[in-house]
């Protein structure tokens, strides 16, 4: 991208490093998403390397910003430099070139015509609380996160609300979204029976998109694994290895939308 990697005015010497730190690779492959200005420009004080890492940390190991360790950037500097990475959507287009470039070296296009939707609810916390409703069906009170993943459980599009508002009323917006993502290419969305009613079929419609509804067998017994419906509770499992997402821990909702994408792009495969 034409950004010339020189030495900002202050580095952290560490003796060892965290697990959640990127490595060489991985670094050569994020740095032109995440390198907002250049690396030796005069206001820059700390590394961008060391500023992603305290993040990943921060993220993995789901600390307050305040308690992130003493051998990483300063906290508040940390936050700073995220949000203008979350508001220009750096993660965002960090996880969806990788997603379309994991697609095609596993012999598929590109953008994909078959997606599944869901949400998941977030219990909240005193930080998120003024924004949180209450889910009756999880009997949870909080942020429930919209997500649509491709037929891999890759992330395509998410969409934060309060948790008492529905899954299927948020069709429309996901539909809208990922048609103008992958430009039309989507013909059909798998969506468990909290998506039944002519309404959400609608919304889906009209953006070209045909809802299937995936439905539970009448007689079954134990755990079933549902067709297509389990990839994105899978992608759902990924999302809970990180446990700055096992509840709401943001005041601001770009924020925790921010953090699911970042996340998404450190659990696919090669990154």
């Amino acid at each position: 991208m034409g950004i010339k990697i020189g030495m900002p005015k202050k580095n952290i010497i560490r003796k060892a490093g965290y697990q959640s730190d990127v490595s060489d690779q991985e670094w050569s492959f994020c740095a032109p998403y995440l390198l907002l200005m250049k690396e030796d420009a005069p206001q820059r004080e700390w590394s961008s390397r060391e500023l992603f890492n305290a993040m990943r940390y921060m993220v993995r190991a789901g600390c307050p910003w305040r308690m992130i360790p003493n051998d990483l950037p300063p906290w508040h500097t940390v936050y700073q430099q995220a949000q203008r990475w979350i508001k220009a959507g750096c993660f965002e287009a960090l996880a969806q070139d990788l997603r379309a470039l994991l697609r095609l070296l596993a012999g598929r296009k590109a953008q994909p015509s078959a997606v599944i939707l869901d949400g998941r609810t977030l219990q909240s916390t005193p930080e998120s609380g003024e924004r949180a409703g209450y889910d009756g069906y999880k009997r949870r009170k909080g942020s429930k996160v919209h997500m649509a993943v491709d037929t891999l459980g890759h992330l395509l599009a998410l969409h934060v609300t309060p948790a008492n508002e529905q899954e299927r009323a948020q069709v429309g917006h996901l539909a809208e979204e990922l048609q103008e993502l992958t430009n039309d290419k989507v013909e059909v969305a798998f969506v468990d029976q909290g998506y039944t009613g002519e309404e959400p079929a609608a919304q889906a419609n009209a953006h070209g998109i045909r809802l299937e509804v995936v439905k539970l067998e009448e007689a079954k017994r134990g755990f079933v694994l549902l067709p297509r419906r389990w990839v994105v509770e899978r992608s759902f499992g990924w999302a809970a290895r990180f446990r700055r997402l096992a509840r709401d821990y943001e005041r601001l909702a770009s924020s925790l939308a921010g953090i699911h994408w970042l996340a998404f792009a450190w659990v696919l495969p090669g990154i």
